[in-house]
């Protein structure tokens, strides 16, 4: 497969943690610029390619195929809009954008352009989710109806970046909830009811640190998502229950510390999880009760990147459509409804 070109605009945190490491590590892309302030950063994590100043540098290139923009969320809606103009594929990190006509607006164009556009929804594919949806979806548990999902955090201090501003798009919500919004679209589909409690909850926060979602749905399905900065001692990242039996998971997927720390897929060990993390089960049977671990399938966030390529060069599906990114924008619009009206917003 002749490797897909590629444009990065921004190298913060995401660009240089989640994005770049994940495109190098497979053979079929090719990172040939990058739009960034900090060149000596770059050049030590991708010596090869070329650091400029402004979009246009990589939008006017005409070998660029594919634009990836890991840069600050109220910014995704016109930088993916001014790629999808100069008729380039686009991936967009997550959240996809801050509001649902801004959605509406990139599919339309994407469509018209005759051009790919994904978000980067990698935690579907970290690997207490896939033990999770594997879980489920074998009928292991019966019926669901009772989902639990956290992404707890202690970080008591505010930081001083946009994610923890008061501005368009910041706030935990809208960072780790469209993780755990677009996991539970994927298992259940989209809810009929939101009810949100947001909250501000550290000293001198600006924007929302604190959330919890309860998503209804038909018959008795209740999803509820939570996610905080103050969490000292984390309870189960996930707590399911069925009309058979119960899973809980404590600890997370290891790829991000993997990241952080310079691996890559491949790397001995990539997306595996300590065996004293390994989800327990419980259920009973003819009368018998057991209980027991369940080994932890692999992470494999290198399976986004892998599933764009064969989009672009094979015409197969995407791997993330911007159509179910925009589920999640609606269900996070729904959420700060729900916290300022005080009740729960019917979809």
């Amino acid at each position: 497969m002749n490797p897909v070109k590629v444009g990065l605009i921004g190298f913060g945190f995401s660009g240089s943690t989640f994005h770049a490491p994940i495109i190098q590590a497979i053979n079929n892309f090719e990172i040939r610029k990058v739009v960034s302030s900090q060149s000596e950063k770059v050049k030590q994590q991708l010596p090869k390619a070329e650091v400029v100043s402004g979009i246009g540098e990589v939008l006017n290139d005409p070998e660029i195929e594919l634009v990836v923009i890991t840069t600050p969320n109220e910014t995704h809606y016109p930088i993916a809009r001014a790629a999808l103009d100069a008729k380039k594929h686009v991936v967009v990190e997550k959240p996809f954008v801050i509001d649902l006509a801004e959605a509406d607006d990139l599919i339309q164009l994407a469509e018209k352009q005759n051009c790919l556009l994904s978000v980067y929804h990698n935690r579907r594919w970290d690997n207490d989710f896939l033990t999770v949806q594997s879980c489920i979806r074998s009928g292991l548990l019966g019926d669901v109806h009772t989902y639990k999902a956290h992404f707890d955090r202690y970080r008591p201090e505010v930081r001083k970046r946009w994610r923890e501003q008061d501005v368009p798009g910041s706030g935990i919500l809208y960072d780790l909830g469209s993780h755990l919004i677009d996991q539970a679209l994927q298992l259940f589909g989209p809810p009929a009811t939101v009810f949100a409690d947001l909250l501000a909850q550290r000293p001198k926060a600006e924007t929302t640190d604190y959330f919890h979602l309860i998503l209804g749905y038909e018959g008795n399905l209740r999803v509820i998502l939570h996610g905080g900065c103050m969490v000292k001692e984390p309870g189960p990242r996930f707590e399911i229950h069925g009309t058979k039996g119960t899973f809980n998971k404590h600890g997370f997927d290891s790829q991000e510390q993997s990241l952080k720390q310079g691996r890559k897929p491949g790397d001995p060990g990539w997306g595996e999880d300590c065996p004293d993390q390994y989800g327990t089960v419980t259920t009973s049977s003819g009368g018998l009760e057991w209980k027991g671990n369940i080994r932890t399938l692999k992470g494999s966030y290198e399976s986004y990147y892998q599933g764009i390529a064969a989009s672009i060069r094979t015409g197969a599906p995407l791997p993330v459509t911007a159509r179910e990114a925009r589920e999640t924008i609606r269900i996070i619009q729904a959420a700060i409804e729900s916290h300022m009206q005080k009740r729960v917003i019917s979809l």
